[in-house]
């Protein structure tokens, strides 16, 4: 069966009080859309139909740079979700198959939960997705009785009965693509709002005869996220979620609410994570190893038996090969730093690649920006680089080489050489005790005038 989604992404979201699209605020380094997107792009969808609206521009490029196939279509005016599904027709064009409509301000909905939507299609021809709240407050209702699902009926019309009805609605729908439409076409508007409800189709498709039913699953799936608090809660769930994911995948954490995921964090089994680890997106740590306490790592890939920090920095193209150490305060960016390899001390290490055993000493620094243009510094195998040397790239150091402490390299090194440029050292006999006199003196005097 061909899959074709819908995802509602046109709301400004007042109550966000941002200048950004609701749907392009991030939940674990990812925008809610892209979330949205995830969960159902598992079912590998014929079409991706984004519908836009605020912010269209900014919107669109997010669903692109998630899906380079999907298509946006925007409503120029919100009126509602009726409307805004409308809006897709033309991008449904000669497609036959299942529309599942979505809301890109919906980040938690999962595979499995779609999947038995779709399941659910092979015997009614609308399914809605529903919940039991723990507080109904003022959700909209689903009304079953033995047919199926009878109508969805909002909280300020529903009667006391209706009222005490804990199944609620989610928004979430999934019918045939030509159906879907078909339905949406007869919704009106004949309401305080004069919007146009998806909720309505339900309704209709009863009373053309059509079989509707709900499929329920978790509250938490249907968090809709309208404001900055329900940002924050939606943030704690979903690091709560990719926690428990990863420790019971075999990962060590000693304190796991100090640690803080991305949405496409990888980490393998018997890892160890210390207490205040900040991961950004891009981020895949192999088995056996050890990240240390106060690090943050974005856009980088550390092998088997590395260890990293404490307080280090891996920024995006960082490559570490199996049992390479990075130390206390050291940056890493745009650098291959091979097996073995120790950088533990202090040091930058930017547009470089590093031989295999070789070790860093405290205070390096590879300067790699001339202002302009980013150069790139080469250091071979089994070398050894003093402490405080500047590289300044583009420069190469051979295998089995040495710079000595307080040397700034300039020119390539050969294979087995040391490379030494210091001033000669000239003792003044005196000469402190004298310059402190003479600094001493002129302090009293200021603080005088």
């Amino acid at each position: 069966m061909s899959i074709a989604l819908v995802i509602l992404a046109a709301g400004k979201g007042t109550r966000m009080e941002s200048d950004l699209p609701k749907v392009l605020h991030k939940i674990g380094g990812a925008p809610l859309l892209h979330h949205a997107m995830l969960s159902a792009s598992a079912l590998e969808p014929e079409r991706t139909i984004v519908v836009t609206g605020h912010g269209a521009d900014l919107v669109e490029a997010a669903a692109l740079e998630f899906d380079a196939d999907a298509i946006a279509v925007r409503q120029d005016e919100q009126l509602g979700t009726a409307h805004a599904v409308k809006q897709a027709k033309d991008a449904l064009d000669g497609f036959e198959g299942d529309m599942i409509m979505l809301y890109g301000d919906t980040p938690f909905i999962t595979t499995d939960t779609l999947e038995a939507m779709i399941a659910a299609r092979t015997t009614h021809d609308v399914v809605v997705l529903g919940f039991k709240a723990a507080d109904p407050a003022r959700y909209g209702r689903l009304i079953m009785d033995d047919t199926g699902l009878t109508r969805i009926v909002e909280y300020k019309d529903a009667s006391d009965a209706e009222r005490e009805v804990t199944l609620c609605n989610s928004g979430v729908m999934c019918a045939d693509a030509a159906t879907f439409m078909d339905l949406v076409s007869a919704v009106g508007n004949d309401n305080a709002a004069g919007e146009y409800y998806a909720t309505d189709i339900v309704g209709i498709a009863k009373a053309r005869g059509l079989k509707a039913t709900a499929v329920t699953c978790d509250e938490a799936e249907t968090l809709g996220i309208n404001s900055r608090l329900e940002l924050a809660s939606a943030e704690a769930l979903f690091q709560q979620s990719k926690r428990r994911e990863l420790i019971e995948d075999g990962v060590m954490m000693q304190a796991p609410d100090t640690v803080f995921l991305s949405f496409d964090t990888i980490i393998g089994r018997d890892a160890e994570i210390e207490p205040n680890v900040v991961f950004a997106p891009g981020v895949t740590v192999e088995s056996n190893a050890r990240i240390r306490a106060f690090s943050h790592l974005e856009g980088a890939h550390v092998s088997r038996g590395a260890t990293v920090g404490p307080f280090a920095r891996l920024r995006p193209g960082a490559e570490l090969a199996e049992d390479v150490h990075i130390g206390n305060f050291v940056e890493i960016k745009n650098a291959s730093i091979d097996e073995g390899a120790k950088v533990n001390h202090l040091t930058y290490i930017g547009d470089a690649q590093i031989g295999a055993r070789t070790n860093i000493g405290a205070g390096t620094i590879t300067c790699n920006y001339d202002g302009v243009m980013k150069h790139k510094t080469i250091i071979g195998r089994d070398t050894f680089i003093g402490s405080n040397t500047m590289l300044v790239a583009p420069v190469t150091v051979g295998h089995e080489a040495m710079t000595a402490t307080a040397t700034t390299v300039t020119k390539d090194v050969p294979d087995g050489a040391m490379a030494i440029s210091r001033a000669e050292q000239n003792n003044k006999p005196g000469f402190a005790r004298k310059l402190f006199s003479i600094l001493r003196a002129k302090k009293a005097k200021q603080a005088k005038g």
